[in-house]
């Protein structure tokens, strides 16, 4: 697959494997509500498995984006992160922006995710509502994701 590469002022988003910072992506994620203690081995499995783009001021990420995919019917946009001093500037909507025109990411019959908090971001972009909610199952384990140590 070629690089995807965009540009926006001093900003770039990238699916260059290079520019993802696990360090930096791992500390996010490892403190958020959804992966909250997910291990640095754990992130880099899913990070190889996945189609990721990297938002990038100067060379420093500073936020994120993973989609599991099989690149023809299906998706599932996870992990979306930009870091708080750089939101209020329209980043997380260009990266989900970007995400969506990815050229492997066209004609897919179903693009999901799931949410907490940003409905309306999302939904400014085509998201909305499951529209058969009754038809999706799902296997929950929350707890399947190791712990890590405070301070470790």
């Amino acid at each position: 697959m070629s690089r995807f590469e965009r540009e926006k002022g001093a900003y770039k988003i990238s699916t260059d494997p290079r520019c993802i910072d696990l360090e930096a992506t791992h500390d996010y994620l490892s403190h958020s509500y959804w992966a909250k203690g997910i291990s640095k081995e754990t992130l880099a499995n899913a990070i190889a498995d996945s189609l990721c783009f990297a938002l990038l001021d100067d060379n420093r990420q500073v936020g994120f984006a993973r989609v599991v995919t099989d690149r023809a019917t299906f998706a599932y946009l996870c992990d979306v992160y930009v870091l708080e001093e750089f939101r209020g500037k329209g980043l997380g909507k260009w990266l989900v922006s970007e995400v969506l025109s990815h050229p492997n990411l066209q004609g897919l019959r179903r693009f999901v995710l799931v949410t907490r908090d940003a409905h309306g971001l999302y939904a400014q972009l085509g998201f909305g509502p499951l529209e058969n909610p009754a038809s999706f199952m799902e296997i929950v384990r929350p707890y399947i994701l190791p712990v890590v140590a405070p301070g470790t």
